[in-house]
């Protein structure tokens, strides 16, 4: 199959190539996936589990990409909850190869059923960008209706369903980013907006949940804005210098099937919108994550496109 590898950590994205690799075996509880459409984040290049196994010996050359949608084509042994020829979609583990592929082994229970109505390209954007606002709002953050959030890069792939979904929750959200962003923030849902590139974040006033996904010195400025048992979840890793009277927090998104159906069952009935930027071939995805040129939403490699 074709495949694209990274060997060099330290050469980055211009270190990837398109290769043949060997067709992945399933194992115990394992499905093989024919792969239509693949999620990339930029930020792989930067994760541990993109270079060393789970007892830290060197996996390389790895496949990365672990958003994932496309039809089963095998099943391993044990497996149940899906069959061959059905349609997909989930996050595959970190520390495996991933979906820059033809053709990917991962746990089933990894994978939720895509309805029909919902494309591979979309369906790719959907597990990190998803997974990761759902548990950040619900599980972590602990978001109930009537609460204020302040929901940071409310444009870009996390933040536009961090807006969504908060707002569908019925909670008050103050989305940011720059200024170009406004008219489309609102749009997704918020209530208000506040460009990061001018003043206006201590404007604000108080909220009970901050979802940050930049860090630095817009998570400090954030956490002064939070009231006094408020929550700040992050994205971008620990929060360091807590305040006492505030909850903070970072997690590592974790697959769930139960909450991939309830967020493609929402973009299926026009509930959530996915952010897509850039869509590439497998042929032209090493350029894609080359170039200078950067979009805002979820960059999608269409390796059977429709």
């Amino acid at each position: 199959m074709r495949a694209i590898v990274v060997t060099d950590e330290a050469a980055g994205a211009a270190g990837m190539s398109l290769v043949e690799r060997p067709e992945p075996a399933p194992a115990i509880n394992d499905v093989v996936v024919e792969v239509h459409a693949a999620g990339w984040v930029a930020s792989e290049l930067e994760w541990p589990s993109t270079w060393v196994d789970r007892t830290n010996r060197d996996r390389t050359p790895s496949i990365p990409g672990h958003e994932v949608a496309g039809v089963v084509t095998r099943l391993g042994y044990g497996t149940t909850g899906l069959a061959v020829g059905q349609r997909v979609f989930g996050l595959a583990d970190w520390h495996r190869d991933g979906a820059l592929a033809e053709l990917v082994a991962m746990e089933a229970r990894n994978l939720a059923p895509l309805p029909d109505q919902v494309d591979f390209t979309v369906a790719a954007s959907l597990p990190i960008s998803g997974l990761t606002a759902w548990q950040g709002l619900f599980q972590h953050g602990r978001l109930t209706a009537g609460q204020r959030i302040l929901a940071h890069g409310a444009a870009g792939a996390v933040g536009a369903m961090v807006t969504q979904l908060a707002a569908q929750a019925g909670a008050y959200v103050v989305g940011t980013g720059r200024g170009a962003d406004r008219d489309k923030v609102l749009a997704l849902g918020a209530q208000e907006f506040v460009d990061l590139e001018g003043s206006e974040l201590e404007s604000v006033g108080p909220v009970d949940l901050v979802f940050d996904v930049i860090g630095g010195a817009i998570q400090d400025r954030s956490m002064k804005l939070l009231r006094d048992g408020g929550t700040l979840v992050s994205i971008v890793g620990p929060v360091e210098a807590v305040p006492d009277r505030i909850r903070a927090l970072d997690f590592v998104v974790e697959a769930d099937r139960a909450e991939l159906t309830e967020i493609v069952t929402r973009v299926a009935d026009g509930r959530l919108r996915p952010n897509i930027g850039t869509v590439a071939t497998l042929d032209g995805a090493t350029a894609t994550f080359t170039s200078d040129e950067r979009s805002q939403g979820k960059t999608i490699v269409a390796v059977r496109p429709q």
